[in-house]
């Protein structure tokens, strides 16, 4: 009985300590992935706290079974793991969005993806590799969209609406403007009515430059009515 008391309890302790490490590994994993939705959620973006503290949480419970039911069933500890990357490939996609031209949620994406591979980290036991990622993924979110922001680096999507006598002279007048700001225009829509026209278009460019090109429809006498009806701020 005393070798087979002494069997029990070394398989206990190692049980102890498995459960123990793999505990941590997950809790290790939804804390960093919880961080990073946190910013993400604070600046009210699709993929917010809980997407992100999931995804981490997953991506490091796919690796810790890869490589234990590996060990059980004697297989290649990999398979499982390497499944993620595909899997987070499709749920990024999901959060891209095209709408008049422009495209959002790029950023959202691209974090998920690196969410995830921070969570395998953390599964396989990478803790400081998986803090230093989850850090610097914080940094630059919070950061670097201040600077872009501070510097006017982001292009935006903006929808004028010029009305005037006729459909010609207003594209004309248009594309005169935008020449000068050296921008294109998008997603023209022209409407007439009772001697009157109107032309409804999108420009995409910085935001000194949305501000000159506003400032330029405003000036010009060809326009009897400009309206800004609104922008589409890409991440």
């Amino acid at each position: 009985m005393e070798p087979l008391r002494h069997l029990i309890e070394q398989h206990g302790k190692e049980m102890s300590v498995v459960l123990s490490s793999t505990i941590f590994r997950l809790l290790f994993a939804a804390v960093l992935g919880g961080l990073i939705g946190l910013e993400r959620e604070l600046r009210h973006k699709p993929a917010g706290l809980r997407t992100n503290m999931f995804i981490c949480f997953g991506a490091a419970m796919f690796t810790v079974l890869s490589d234990q039911l590996a060990l059980i069933h004697t297989g290649d500890h990999t398979r499982i793991a390497a499944q993620i990357i595909p899997g987070i490939g499709f749920i990024g996609a999901g959060s891209i969005l095209h709408a008049r031209g422009s495209v959002t949620g790029l950023t959202t994406a691209a974090t998920l993806f690196v969410v995830a591979s921070i969570g395998m980290a953390a599964g396989g036991g990478l803790y400081i590799t998986a803090a230093f990622a989850a850090g610097l993924i914080l940094l630059a979110l919070a950061v670097l969209g201040r600077l872009e922001r501070g510097f006017g680096l982001k292009s935006i999507l903006n929808t004028y609406e010029v009305q005037g006598k006729s459909s010609e002279i207003l594209v004309a007048e248009v594309n005169r403007v935008l020449d000068q700001i050296e921008c294109k225009m998008r997603d023209l829509r022209l409407a007439s009515a009772d001697g009157h026209s109107r032309a409804v278009f999108s420009v995409k460019c910085s935001v000194s430059e949305q501000e000159e090109l506003n400032v330029l429809l405003h000036q010009s006498t060809v326009f009897s009515n400009v309206t800004t009806l609104g922008a589409v701020q890409p991440e």
